[in-house]
């Protein structure tokens, strides 16, 4: 091991209810225990991470914490026959930066189980560009894919800026989809329109607030991102056996439903967990996103940050203002 020390951002509680986010130096003995241990050279930003940042306990049960859901890195260390020195690898999902320590450090040391090597086509930094966020996006589009093909109509996007959505928007449009960008960001309408967006809906348009049990049928398929209203009224609009994915809920966690999109127009509801999802899936997901779901205008969708200055965007994130992806290079 090169060192005995390692940085790590940390989240500390400095009083009740207040949380303080430092970079120090941080002890390999510190990282619990596991399999592997990576040399992390990239990670990058999700809404979970900011939570962790913040002192939620929803998300993170105790502090000091390293938060941190997504890491790429080298393998400096393995007791597994999985993994050998040197090796290139992804880690995410699980319980990495949440309760595990996680990859806003210079090192994770985490389970064999947890670790997907990178593949073909894919370097470590467009790994973390691509992070949780494109990979939710890619579960998304994986079950739009199986049932519905580009002729079928429209599919609707909801958060379309945030890092889910920009890469749901990306994806599809390069497989041929025509896809309708629903965003809060007026300014974003250029982003958005690059990234493949044929139309681009405000947030107002695309919550249909009338109560009516069943609405026009309008979209082939859906990724949605934020939950709430806006789920509703996009579960509503949803053609003949259309497909809705579901995995967000930023707008709120309650579904306010009746049953007639899935009894009279045989809408399917997906529910995307990535953090779960089984090892063989998860890998097949990696797989297309480095080769026939590769985004032509990867680099346009983040922005490059250091470790030490990772704390600005998280208060943006917060606030509802990212757009795109932070990458940040350890």
């Amino acid at each position: 091991m090169p060192k005995k020390t390692f940085r790590a951002m940390v989240v500390e509680e400095s009083g009740e209810k207040h949380f303080s986010r430092k970079i120090l130096e941080k002890s390999f003995a510190d990282l619990p225990e596991g399999e592997v241990l990576v040399k992390v050279l990239w990670s990058s930003l999700n809404y979970k991470d900011a939570l962790s940042a913040s002192g939620n306990r929803g998300v993170t049960r105790k502090y000091p914490h390293t938060p941190g859901v997504d890491a790429a890195g080298v393998v400096e260390k393995s007791s597994s026959e999985l993994f050998r020195a040197g090796d290139e690898v992804i880690v995410t999902s699980y319980d990495l930066g949440m309760n595990t320590s996680g990859g806003f450090a210079e090192y994770i040391r985490v389970p064999a189980a947890w670790v997907v090597p990178l593949p073909a086509g894919l370097d470590l930094r467009e790994s973390m560009i691509f992070g949780t966020a494109g990979f939710t996006a890619g579960m998304s589009v994986a079950a739009l894919t199986e049932n519905i093909s580009p002729e079928k109509g429209e599919i609707l996007v909801t958060g379309a800026t945030g890092g889910v959505g920009c890469m749901a928007v990306a994806i599809l449009s390069g497989l041929g989809y025509s896809v309708v960008a629903v965003s809060g960001k007026p300014e974003a309408a250029e982003f958005l329109s690059r990234l493949g967006a044929s139309r681009i809906l405000s947030r107002d348009e695309a919550c249909e607030g009338s109560g009516k049990p069943l609405l026009k049928g309008i979209w082939a398929g859906v990724v949605d991102t934020v939950g709430g209203e806006i789920l509703v009224s996009a579960v509503k609009s949803t053609n003949l056996q259309g497909v809705v994915t579901c995995c967000g809920n930023v707008a709120s966690p309650e579904l306010p439903l009746n049953v007639f999109p899935f009894i009279l127009r045989g809408v399917s509801l997906v529910g995307i967990d990535s953090q779960n999802c089984p090892m063989d899936f998860r890998k097949k997901i990696w797989q297309k996103l480095a080769t026939q779901w590769r985004i032509v205008q990867l680099t346009d969708l983040c922005r490059e940050v250091c470790l030490a200055d990772l704390g600005g965007e998280i208060d943006l994130i917060l606030r509802g203002g990212q757009k795109g992806r932070v990458l940040v290079r350890i």
